[in-house]
């Protein structure tokens, strides 16, 4: 297999400043600004400060009354919490933000992590699996973890009993990641809270959350998406037909990721999603040597440096001025042909793109202005789909 090497679909950035990172926060943690909103607007106005100052009136022109953008006090609050957690802001321009996460559309704007950052200058594996998992998958999570860290990889995973648990602890000599469904000092499950410190002494906690946010349901396919996008394979140690490890497994498909999966008991409810993943076309995993055989050649003897350049080209191609806004009639007719064209299963832009014959100058603006106003979310991968009630991104 050759390596592929994954670019951006973002446009470069300039190094941030602390008020640049105070208003990326801000900006990001406004009503309805998810991931995807927030690069587009970033791309649209040329900062998070002249994207925040435009939020009010783009909401107004996309029929929301009332819209503020998230206050100040707010952000600081979180930054002292941060403070007290010895959390670090790590930013989508910073040169030690993970490479693959950053060639994703939905990529998080902002992480906070906790612990040594050198955790990502090796080259990431993620490893999933079931939270009831069997003893003998544990001993499989447990056997390529220790060994594919030894192979000078950073085992990923998301901190949940069973696999994850076995593979963070097998990985913690040798260097692990966890990324969080909640705030990256909020410990679930509270049984892995030696754990969690132990990953912070040697590894690396993750989050894209609030810091002291507790995980809700919907906050871990969010998770999920990052696992899967920061790797540059997914291996899946048992899960059920219908679980959060497949969901991982079919972001990392939709990213372009290998899927590797072990096999299970044909009996075994547990086995039977990696059984399906194989019969699909993952490959199948007996040992860390198919994985590695899986994966390209690594230049291990030293760690990854992290890309960098001049502010002069991080500034090329990025817009000094707001563009302009159409009007209120004309938006209004462009919203109802695209809510015309979704519904609850996803649909890729390219895809509405090539429906409406719209360039994409056009369909952008009018993707924020009904994401912002709830009517569509997005669905990793940069899928779009109507919003049926609820939206937040």
């Amino acid at each position: 297999m050759t390596e592929e090497t994954l670019s951006s679909t973002h446009p470069p950035l300039p190094p941030t400043t602390e008020d640049t990172r105070f208003s990326w926060l801000r900006l990001l943690r406004s009503k309805r600004v998810g991931p995807v909103t927030f690069h587009r607007l970033l791309a649209e106005y040329g900062s998070a400060q002249n994207a925040l100052d435009a939020l009010p009136e783009v909401a107004r022109s996309a029929g929301i009354k009332g819209y503020e953008t998230c206050p100040a006090k707010a952000v600081d609050a979180e930054i002292r919490t941060a403070k007290a957690a010895k959390a670090r802001l790590l930013c989508f321009s910073d040169p030690e933000y993970p490479e693959l996460l950053r060639s994703l559309k939905d990529a998080p704007p902002l992480l906070w992590a906790i612990g040594d950052l050198a955790a990502l200058r090796r080259p990431l594996i993620s490893m999933v699996g079931a939270r009831n998992a069997s003893s003998l998958g544990l001993r499989m999570a447990r056997s390529l973890a220790q060994n594919l860290g030894d192979a000078g990889y950073t085992v990923v995973s998301g901190m949940a009993r069973g696999i994850d648990t076995a593979a963070h602890q097998s990985a913690l000599q040798t260097g692990t990641i966890a990324i969080l469904a909640g705030g990256a000092d909020v410990i679930y499950p509270a049984e892995n809270a030696r754990l969690a410190e132990d990953i912070a002494g040697t590894g690396l906690r993750l989050s894209e959350q609030p810091m002291g946010k507790t995980p809700q349901a919907r906050d871990f396919p969010k998770r999920n998406r990052i696992i899967a996008g920061m790797s540059r394979a997914v291996v899946v140690v048992e899960a059920a037909a219908k679980s959060g490890s497949l969901i991982t497994a079919r972001d990392a498909l939709d990213y372009g990721r290998e899927v590797l999966a072990v096999p299970g008991h044909p009996f075994d409810a547990r086995s039977s999603g990696c059984n399906r993943l194989i019969r699909d076309g993952a490959l199948l995993v007996r040992s860390a040597a198919d994985v590695l055989e899986a994966l390209p050649p690594q230049d291990l003897s030293q760690e990854q440096a992290p890309a960098t350049g001049s502010p002069q080209q991080a500034l090329a191609g990025l817009p000094q001025q707001p563009p302009e806004r159409r009007s209120l009639a004309q938006a209004n007719a462009l919203h109802q042909q695209i809510l015309g064209r979704l519904g609850p299963s996803p649909t890729s832009e390219s895809d509405l793109l090539r429906e409406l014959s719209l360039p994409p100058q056009l369909l952008a603006p009018a993707l924020t202005d009904l994401e912002l106003e709830g009517a569509i979310r997005r669905q990793p991968g940069g899928l779009l789909s109507k919003a049926f009630p609820e939206n937040e991104d």
